[in-house]
């Protein structure tokens, strides 16, 4: 069995493949690579890759025949961060562990971190001044890292700790992909010393703080790290250290980066739509009114979610990868056990056939009736199936209370002369930089 059958991806290059394209501009690649079929032979030097581009063929992979693949090498080369984490983990483990976290993220653990987080979204309000200058993707860079860290852990890690992982986590994720398409024998290079620094540095911080927790007696405690500590399975056997801690890194990995970029890009799209901007506004006032924005208010707020809805099939998830663990067959061609197939929901939310003007933000695209007429699987902004991101639901709880807290007090407009944000390549496509200025809404 060979990948003979499978359309060759434009573009390669003798030796090195489709490499030199991808370094150019790998999102454009992404984006465009659904034109030369729903299943294309991409080569990263000699190494063949498989991309899948339609939401059939996607949706085969990831769900109907999910059994036949596990985590690929993306997660393979990176598990020397997250370890066996629940994004990392396969079988028996995986499901053990998912098990084992499912209740910490129940309704009613739900509405104990409605409460903090809005709490950290007023102070983040009152910590702004008119005519002030900022770069929203930082600011909410900071913002997530410690609103996950007051939903973590049950007292203050320590000004360092939080340092620690504000500095080292985009170092991380900026360099991640990079490192995960490199072969092993550039592990040495002088390159990665900063990723490996940081790396070092962040899974120390987690021990340290996993230690101190474990002695000041985590039961009872109702923070996401005591919960863990206090954990046990049906015959009474709980997480290891080790175990915490991947699980903890994996937390922080998709806890901050995922709703720092999205808060960053909706306020940059809301400043550049202002029909948008205003029924945001209005529903919020409906809805909330003067008082804090509480758990209820959540499901209360679907404009507000069109809007992070849109935001993210926009600048969601770049790439996932699977490996297949046995012959498989995926859009009609037949894929042998060991074959590297790749994932982009990038791509796929950016494809015209499912959203006409795929470039053009429109919150309108998730209406209900425009949502009923599109497949099922044409959208999968926090995966699927048993692999779907357990904390989705937190993450876009975080994501409304902070933009129905900020959004009555202060508009943020494009810094005069400023270039507008440029997506880099990581988990997400995150902006590099936005640069804005607040105004208060009553002097605007």
């Amino acid at each position: 069995m060979s990948l003979e059958t499978i359309p060759l991806a434009t573009g390669g290059v003798p030796g090195l493949g489709h490499v030199p394209r991808l370094l150019r501009d790998p999102l454009a690649v992404l984006r465009s690579l659904h034109t030369e079929g729903p299943v294309v032979l991409l080569k990263v030097g000699t190494m063949p890759m498989v991309y899948v581009t339609s939401p059939e063929t996607v949706n085969e992979v990831m769900v109907k025949k999910a059994r036949s693949f596990r985590k690929g090498r993306l997660f393979d080369r990176v598990s020397e961060l997250v370890g066996e984490g629940l994004a990392n983990s396969n079988g028996s483990k995986h499901l053990r562990n998912r098990r084992l976290m499912q209740p910490m993220f129940y309704k009613e653990r739900l509405a104990g971190y409605a409460d903090v987080m809005s709490g950290r979204a007023r102070s983040l309000a009152d910590s702004w001044h008119h005519g002030q200058e900022l770069d929203a993707n930082g600011v909410m860079v900071t913002y997530a890292i410690e609103t996950l860290a007051a939903t973590l852990f049950a007292a203050d890690i320590g000004r360092p700790a939080v340092q620690s992982v504000r500095e080292d986590l985009p170092v991380i994720m900026r360099n991640m992909l990079r490192r995960a398409l490199a072969p092993t024998w550039m592990d040495a290079w002088p390159i990665w010393k900063e990723f490996n620094r940081s790396a070092t540095r962040m899974r120390s911080v987690i021990d340290d703080v996993i230690t101190r927790t474990r002695a000041a007696d985590p039961e009872g405690r109702p923070d996401l790290l005591s919960l863990l500590l206090a954990a046990r399975d049906g015959d009474g056997v709980g997480f290891t250290d080790e175990e915490v801690r991947d699980e903890l890194t994996t937390m922080l990995f998709a806890g901050s980066e995922t709703v720092a970029s999205t808060l960053a890009w909706a306020l940059h799209h809301l400043a550049l739509n202002p029909d948008v901007e205003r029924a945001v506004l209005d529903e919020i006032k409906t809805v909330v009114g003067d008082r804090p924005v509480a758990f209820a208010d959540v499901m209360r707020l679907p404009t507000v979610t069109r809007v992070l809805d849109e935001t993210i099939r926009l600048h969601g998830v770049v790439t996932l990868m699977r490996r297949s663990t046995e012959p498989v067959t995926i859009g009609g061609h037949e894929l042998p056990a060991g074959t590297e197939v790749l994932i982009s929901l990038y791509g796929l939310h950016r494809h015209p056939g499912l959203y006409p003007d795929p470039e053009r933000f429109d919150p309108d695209r998730w209406l209900p009736e425009r949502v009923a007429a599109r497949p099922r699987e044409h959208a999968l902004p926090f995966g699927a199936g048993n692999r779907r991101c357990i904390g989705d639901r937190f993450a876009w709880m975080e994501a409304v209370i902070t933009l129905a807290t900020l959004l009555p007090r202060w508009k943020l407009v494009p810094r005069p002369g400023a270039r507008p944000p440029t997506e880099a390549t990581a988990s997400m496509a995150h902006p590099d930089r936005v640069e804005m200025v607040v105004h208060q809404r009553d002097a605007h």
